[in-house]
């Protein structure tokens, strides 16, 4: 365990024995906002403090068997226990490792999860569907729910565009990795001679803005358009302008939803999607500019970025940002992400706490 993580939990454990005695303090119940302040933070460190001590007593089970070594009779039990306590720790470390990190509050939101058809013309259309229909596979594989708030579909099958809202607890801190440009190698439906085509299309993930926190929309920058819906919904959607479109007119951004079968429930969803694009936008040019002093491994989150390759022929999947390499690409076609994920949060964690070292250096 690095000097620095034993020190910061070693702090924890002792503003865990504050935050007892406080709250048990007659000022702080009597202050109810207090109170839950303090309550969380008690339960966040109860956690760390909890795993801190299971891996005390593996660290002290292993100097006991340490001890043992010289017996010859006890020898062979306390190689076999000190090869298990050291396991035990590596795994508890990596764990606090990640409790400890700096929690990013957007991380339990909902998300929008924006695919549009980049270089490739029809086969890209296809693999921005392709990819909609991975995401939606994942998302049912943790429970979430899917609403398709706007789409522009293909003619030949998929989207030129189509905007997903993921409903459900941590949406957004799972997919939020998946921002930029993905690109597809494979023989195209539609190719006669068995060449292998390459395509892409562009990913951009949001949370959801709380609607406290959410960026305040002035009416006289907004402009609304409403028009008729297309794809499939029925008479209905063919005999009312029910979609509607937002434009912000001083940054030209725009929002449009035609899921719901009012105009007002589309007016509303669209906002939230303008208010997300809008934080977005506010957020993607403070990592530019944090950029510019350092390039962090899993990168701004940008379209440009190219982030990940999926190469049919080969049932690879090569995620560039890390280097990972899988070749298990039907699987994650079919929402099967839990592997890339898990290793991009790895990669963001290890980032993170090499930026809290340096300042605990200091």
């Amino acid at each position: 365990m690095k000097p620095f993580v034993r020190d910061t939990l070693l702090r924890q454990r002792v503003r865990l024995h504050e935050l007892d005695a406080l709250l048990s303090a007659t000022d702080v119940v009597d202050n109810m906002e207090r109170f839950r302040t303090l309550s969380r933070e008690h339960a966040d460190a109860s956690v760390i403090v909890d795993v801190f001590n299971r891996y005390l007593q593996r660290e002290a089970d292993r100097h006991s068997s340490e001890e043992l070594l010289s017996d010859p009779e006890m020898a062979d039990m306390a190689r076999e226990e000190i090869d298990s306590a050291e396991a035990d720790m590596a795994a508890l470390d990596q764990e606090l490792q990640q409790l400890l990190l700096p929690k990013d509050p957007d991380d339990e939101r909902n998300a929008f999860m924006e695919i549009r058809a980049g270089t490739g013309g029809d086969e890209s259309a296809l693999f921005a569907g392709d990819l909609a229909r991975l995401y939606t596979r994942y998302a049912e594989r943790h429970g979430w729910t899917v609403e398709i708030v706007s789409e522009s579909p293909s003619e030949l099958g998929g989207y030129k565009e189509v905007v997903l809202r993921m409903v459900g607890r941590g949406a957004y801190g799972k997919l939020r990795f998946e921002s930029g440009g993905h690109r597809v190698q494979r023989v195209p439906a539609t190719e006669t001679q068995g060449r292998i085509h390459t395509s892409a299309a562009t990913v951009a993930v949001m949370p959801e803005p709380d609607e406290t926190e959410a960026v305040k929309l002035n009416p006289a920058e907004l402009r609304i358009d409403t028009y008729r819906a297309s794809g499939a919904g029925g008479q209905h959607i063919n005999k009312t302008d029910s979609a509607v479109r937002v434009t912000h007119l001083p940054t030209g951004i725009t929002a449009e939803c035609q899921d719901g079968r009012s105009q007002h429930s589309n007016k509303a969803k669209a906002l939230q999607v303008l208010q997300a694009r809008l934080q977005e936008k506010d957020r993607s040019e403070r990592a530019a500019r944090e950029a510019a002093t350092r390039k962090g491994l899993i990168g701004s989150g940008d379209r440009s970025d190219r982030i990940r390759t999926y190469n049919f022929p080969q049932g690879r999947l090569t995620d560039h940002r890390i280097n990972l390499t899988l070749y298990k690409l039907l699987m994650v076609m079919e929402g099967d992400l839990d592997e890339v994920v898990h290793a991009l949060q790895v990669a963001r964690g290890t980032e993170l706490l090499a930026e809290l070292e340096q300042r605990n250096s200091f």
